[in-house]
């Protein structure tokens, strides 16, 4: 049960919801979340955090970049489906839309300088 409470509460939160819903579109790094987030940077980083420790998120470093991504290959059961379900919820939401409209302009090159 303590897995499956672990993957909620790291859904419960709307900006940790944007988050998956932003890197279900491609890999970013934190300051293109937190460009798209209007968030700062700690906070961003605490979301982060809190979502990879549920299994949600992986990462990889590439030089100076931290790319995070969608775990495509959760060893939680619950992390599988409610993936899968997500990828198609939420996507009429007036926020996510306008979120993932706006991820289209949103590149490291251009703000993370």
């Amino acid at each position: 049960m303590n897995r499956f409470l672990k993957v909620m509460k790291a859904l419960s939160d709307k900006n940790r919801l944007k988050i998956v819903k932003m890197l279900q579109q491609r890999e970013l790094c934190v300051c293109e979340i937190q460009a798209g987030l209007k968030l700062a940077q700690p906070t961003v980083s605490k979301h982060l955090k809190i979502l990879e420790e549920a299994g949600i998120l992986t990462f990889r470093k590439e030089g100076l970049w931290v790319n995070y991504s969608v775990n495509n290959k959760p060893d939680n059961p619950f992390v599988s489906t409610l993936l899968g379900n997500l990828r198609h919820w939420l996507n009429d939401d007036p926020e996510i839309s306008e979120l993932i409209t706006r991820l289209e302009s949103i590149h490291r090159e251009n703000i993370c300088n």
